[in-house]
């Protein structure tokens, strides 16, 4: 990659959030081996893995999408009292407490959706069949949504009262009150809406500073600022699960991994590589927008993780059982599918990656 990519990228004063990440390192310094002092005292612990060559099937244990626009503002802390303040305290809580797990995330776009609070609902004829009017893209055209409700199991109405503002629609049960986004809505109930989702940028959630959550990582702030006017933005947040196939079994099973420390260990070393090899699947070898800096750390990681763990080659699936239209992925350098397999292998720092054809089932 070239560091001239970074010439078209806005400045943090352009981005209004110079301050904010003056005492902040990169995230990816995670990547760099900490000093040989600091690790003295856990070398007793650390993990053992193993001296046999490795292969690895990557897969997703579960996925969930949150709307960045939402926090990306710097908003006020919600207020607890209002329902959509409550959405938006969970969704905070939710994005927290990632920072302590090794988990990975999509920053992506999806095309401009709102609700129209100008217009108002109406009701189908003895059934929950709601109508919604929706504004739809940049230009923001008329539409409407019909969607059916279920009556959940603490409401004491039979059909609720409604009210909505542009991103939310708030459904008072009267025993129970359902705030849902409009990117919530198109998720949970069928939709002629067959749009995919840009991936734009690649991360991993563990963070101390708990960045993520506060909206302040430099490239995800960088891709927001590029699209925000023309383009919702949502985090897509996986847990990955890492079957390892040696010929003795998988090095995490034995005793002496059993410890927090070479438990952890290990399961960075893993997240690491999934991370840079899903960074060269969908932001391409140039990784647009990173630094010289960031992509000769990634290399070094990258070469120390497979060298490490004598790691042959790894097969990363992304396929969810119900995967929906949001979870049709694409990039600028990779094209739509909602199943994406990826036969990865190390050479010299680089994750060379190669997509393995697989059908896609048929639109719900």
């Amino acid at each position: 990659m070239s560091g001239d990519d970074d010439a078209d990228e806005p400045s943090l004063e352009e981005l209004g959030i110079g301050a904010l990440f003056e005492e902040a390192p990169e995230p990816f310094l995670d990547l760099v081996a900490p000093p040989p002092d600091e690790l003295a005292e856990l070398l007793p612990l650390g993990p053992e893995r193993g001296g046999v060559p490795q292969t690895w099937v990557v897969t997703v244990a579960d996925a969930k999408f949150h709307w960045y626009d939402l926090i990306a503002g710097f908003p006020p802390v919600p207020d607890i009292r209002d329902p959509v303040g409550r959405y938006l305290r969970r969704m905070q809580f939710d994005l927290e407490a990632t920072s302590e797990k090794r988990l990975l995330y999509f920053a992506v776009n999806r095309p401009l959706m709102r609700f129209d609070p100008s217009r108002s609902v109406s009701w189908g004829f003895f059934s929950l069949k709601l109508t919604v009017p929706l504004l739809v893209g940049v230009e923001g055209k008329k539409d409407t949504l019909t969607i059916e409700l279920t009556v959940p199991f603490a409401a004491t109405l039979k059909k609720p009262s409604v009210v909505l503002s542009e991103q939310f629609i708030t459904l008072n049960w009267g025993g129970l009150v359902e705030a849902l986004s409009i990117h919530d809505v198109l998720q949970q109930y069928p939709n002629p809406y067959h749009d995919t989702t840009e991936v734009q940028y690649v991360g991993q959630t563990r963070d101390p500073l708990g960045r993520l959550a506060r909206a302040r990582v430099l490239g995800v702030q960088r891709v927001h600022q590029r699209h925000s006017e023309d383009r919702d933005m949502l985090l897509l947040v996986q847990r990955m699960m890492v079957a390892v196939d040696p010929p003795d079994g998988d090095p995490a099973a034995l005793p002496a991994n059993q410890n927090a420390v070479a438990a952890d260990l290990l399961l960075k070393d893993r997240v690491d590589l999934v991370e840079c090899a899903l960074i060269r699947y969908f932001e391409g070898p140039e990784m647009h927008g990173r630094s010289d800096k960031e992509a000769e750390v990634r290399r070094q990681r990258v070469r120390e993780v497979a060298q490490a763990n004598h790691l042959i080659s790894f097969r990363i699936d992304l396929r969810l059982e119900d995967a929906g239209q949001y979870h049709a992925l694409y990039s600028r350098h990779v094209g739509v599918s909602r199943n994406h397999v990826i036969d990865c292998r190390v050479a010299d720092g680089e994750v060379i990656v190669e997509r393995v054809a697989v059908a896609d089932p048929p639109r719900a």
